[in-house]
């Protein structure tokens, strides 16, 4: 039913790379090729190249560099007339504003890629960045916006024989099942994603979805092992591919899997490494929520109480203003689980 995972966001002279390239190899490769496009005056081919080059950056977590480099594609896209390739640079950009937090301008772009992709004729970079309007949604816990269209763009994968769009959906809808307490459900979506990414070759997929089934094995079954052993398996993945942000997002829910099972001390040291690889790659999202588990790990191992109030206060505002409401209400079960909404009140 499915055929082998691809990249689209590989182009131009780079169609040979795989979706499991290593992102030091698309990167070197990419910035190649753009180079040779732009001394031979090509400026559609080195749109299609700078493309890849900008998601190498974003995915390493290099911020500034792929805030320059699909900045510097939609420019040479809109000098080639290529509407389609526009389209691309704008999805990169917002794909890249939504990791950075600025949720807005996430909207905005991603918004603007999708009109252009249908003006441009390509459906492709349409469903990715319809996609791109879904997850912004999902990640800032408005489920009921959003619900409706992953499950069109499901649908829409399912149907073309997409794996990878398709493993996409899946997680994400399985990821709003998990956060409304449907844990059944969730691991049944995880694993069939799994599933299908492991078919198709797609490792970047099978990662999260082995995540997302280490997480309801944890929460669910109290199996701590077992979700260790599985989170294991997807580090190997995002190691082999340098996925910076999906190993930092690894190391995090390792840590909540520890602190699940009372293992505070490893669950501390393994939240401050997730928070450092955060920082470093200028992700406010993932690093907000390792703060969230570093305080309730040290608050266990018995950190003063006011610092303890202190940190989630300022977690709590931080949140609220960024608009993630998830995230906002897991602080909230925080402050109930140590006993401090009262004094955060006062």
């Amino acid at each position: 039913m499915y055929g082998k995972a691809f990249a689209p966001e590989y182009q131009g002279a780079l169609t040979t790379l795989s979706v499991n390239s290593s992102l030091v190899d698309v990167l070197a490769e990419g910035t190649e090729k753009l180079r040779e496009a732009e001394r031979s005056g090509r400026p559609g081919e080195a749109a299609r190249c700078g493309l890849a080059v900008a998601e190498a950056h974003r995915r390493l977590g290099h911020v500034r560099d792929a805030d320059r480099a699909w900045k510097a594609s939609y420019r040479a896209a809109r000098a080639a007339g290529d509407t389609a390739a526009m389209a691309w640079a704008l999805w990169s950009g917002g794909t890249l504003a939504r990791q950075r937090g600025a949720f807005p301008l996430a909207w905005r772009l991603l918004g603007l890629a999708a009109e252009l992709g249908e003006r441009g004729g390509d459906i492709v970079v349409r469903g990715y960045s319809l996609a791109g309007l879904a997850e912004t949604g999902r990640i800032q816990g408005d489920y009921a916006a959003v619900g409706r269209l992953h499950e069109q763009l499901l649908a829409e994968a399912r149907r073309r024989g997409e794996a990878r769009h398709t493993v996409w959906a899946l997680e994400g809808i399985a990821q709003m099942h998990r956060n409304t307490g449907d844990h059944d459900r969730a691991y049944a979506l995880f694993e069939e994603a799994a599933e299908i990414a492991e078919r198709a070759e797609d490792r970047r997929g099978h990662a999260w979805a082995l995540r997302g089934l280490a997480d309801i094995l944890s929460v669910r079954d109290k199996d701590t092992e077992g979700a260790l052993e599985l989170l294991s398996r997807a580090e190997a993945d995002c190691r082999a591919m340098d996925l910076s942000s999906a190993l930092a997002y690894n190391h995090k829910m390792r840590g909540n899997v520890l602190y699940r099972a009372g293992r505070y001390t490893e669950a501390r040291d393994l939240y401050e490494l997730a928070l450092e690889e955060f920082r470093a790659m200028s992700e406010p999202r993932g690093e907000a929520l390792a703060r969230l588990g570093l305080a309730k790990s040290l608050a266990q191992l018995g950190r003063d109480r006011a610092e303890t109030a202190a940190e989630l206060a300022d977690l709590a505002r931080m949140l609220e203003r960024s608009g993630l409401k998830h995230a906002r209400e897991m602080v909230a079960r925080a402050q109930e689980e140590f006993g401090l909404c009262a004094e955060v009140a006062r």
